[in-house]
C-alpha cells in the first residue's frame, strides 16, 4: 500500500505518546509541578500531535468527526472514541500533578490502560482488514503494543524496562517480516477466486482496466524491490532496537539517552515506511501487480 507520510507520522508518533502517557498514568514515574507539566506536555504534542497528522490523509479532514458515531462497528471509531477518553482522563490526572502535586493512582491507572486501548484499537484498523493478508495476524496488535510501551519506556529514562521491551520487539518484528512474507501467497487469493469465476478455469485479465492511474492504483498497490526491502530491515532492527540498546548499555548521559531516543523514532519511522509499502492488498490482482 501507499505510506503515506501523515498515516506514517500517526503511527509513529501517537504510539510514543500514549505509550508514554501508560508509563505516567501507572506512576512508574510520578512528577509534580513544573516538573509534570513537562511531562504531559511532551506526551501530548506526540500524541494529539500524531493524531492530528492522520487527518491529513482524509480526503475531508473536516468531516473527522463523523467516524465517532461508527463505535459499534468500526475500529477507526473505536480508535477515536478511545482516544479522547484516555486524553481527558489523563489531563485530569496531570493537572491534580501539576496544580495540587497530589497522585490521584486509580485515575492515572485507567488513564494509562485507556492510552493503551488507543494503540492497540489503531493496530486492529489494520489487523482485521482480510484484504491485507499479511497485517492480518496477531503480530500486527501485538508489535504496535511493544512499540508504544518499549518507546514510552525509553522516553520515561525506564532504562531496564527499555532494553528488555526492545529486545522482544526485534524478535517479534523479525517473526512478524518471516511469517509475513508468505501469507498472501497462504491465503490463497488469487484472480480466480477474487472474480469468482475459478470454476470456468485460468483467469487473466484481457486489457488493463483502465488507460492510467486511479484511486485504488495510487493508494493501494505499492511496490519495493526485494534488495531494498532487506536493507531496510536491516536499518529498522539497527535503528529502533540495536543501537538503543547499545547506547542505554553504555555509562548513562543525558546525551546518549537522547541519541537513543532519536535513533528508535528513526527506526520506527523507516518500520512503518515498511509496513505499508510491503502490504499486498488483494485489489492489485486486477491490476497484474500481484
Amino acid at each position: 500500500m501507499h505510506p503515506a507520510p501523515s498515516v506514517i507520522i500517526f503511527n509513529t508518533f501517537s504510539g510514543l505518546g500514549f505509550g508514554l502517557l501508560f508509563w505516567l498514568g501507572l506512576g512508574v514515574i510520578v512528577p509534580t509541578g513544573i516538573s509534570a507539566f513537562i511531562w504531559f506536555t511532551i506526551a501530548y504534542l506526540f500524541a494529539v500531535g500524531g493524531l492530528i497528522s492522520s487527518t491529513f490523509h482524509l480526503g475531508h479532514p473536516e468531516r473527522a468527526i463523523k467516524a465517532f458515531s461508527q463505535w459499534r462497528t468500526s475500529w477507526l471509531s473505536r480508535e477515536g472514541v478511545c482516544a479522547v477518553f484516555a486524553l481527558i482522563v489523563m489531563a485530569l490526572y496531570g493537572a491534580a500533578l501539576v496544580f495540587l502535586q497530589t497522585r490521584l493512582a486509580p485515575l492515572g491507572i485507567i488513564g494509562g490502560l485507556a492510552a493503551l486501548g488507543v494503540v492497540f484499537t489503531t493496530a486492529m484498523i489494520y489487523a482485521q482488514m482480510k484484504t491485507v493478508p499479511r497485517w492480518r495476524h496477531w503480530t500486527t496488535p501485538a508489535m504496535y503494543l511493544l512499540l508504544s510501551i518499549g518507546g514510552g519506556a525509553l522516553l520515561s529514562g525506564q532504562v531496564t524496562i527499555a532494553i528488555g521491551l526492545l529486545l522482544i520487539g526485534a524478535a517479534l518484528q523479525i517473526l512478524a517480516w518471516v511469517s509475513g512474507d508468505g501469507r498472501f501467497k497462504a491465503s490463497a487469493t488469487s484472480l480466480e477466486s477474487a472474480t469468482g469465476l475459478g470454476h470456468i478455469g485460468k483467469v487473466r485479465a484481457f486489457e488493463p482496466p483502465h488507460t492510467g492511474t486511479n484511486y485504488l492504483m495510487r493508494e493501494f498497490i505499492h511496490q519495493v524491490g526485494r534488495k531494498h526491502s532487506r536493507n531496510l530491515r536491516i536499518i529498522t532492527i539497527a535503528l529502533a532496537f540495536a543501537l538503543p540498546v547499545i547506547l542505554l548499555l553504555l555509562p548513562f548521559t543525558h546525551w546518549l539517552a537522547a541519541l537513543a531516543v532519536l535513533s528508535h523514532i528513526a527506526g520506527v519511522l523507516t518500520l512503518r515506511w515498511l509496513f505499508f509499502a510491503e502490504a499486498e492488498h488483494v485489489v492489485g490482482l486486477y491490476y497484474g501487480k500481484r
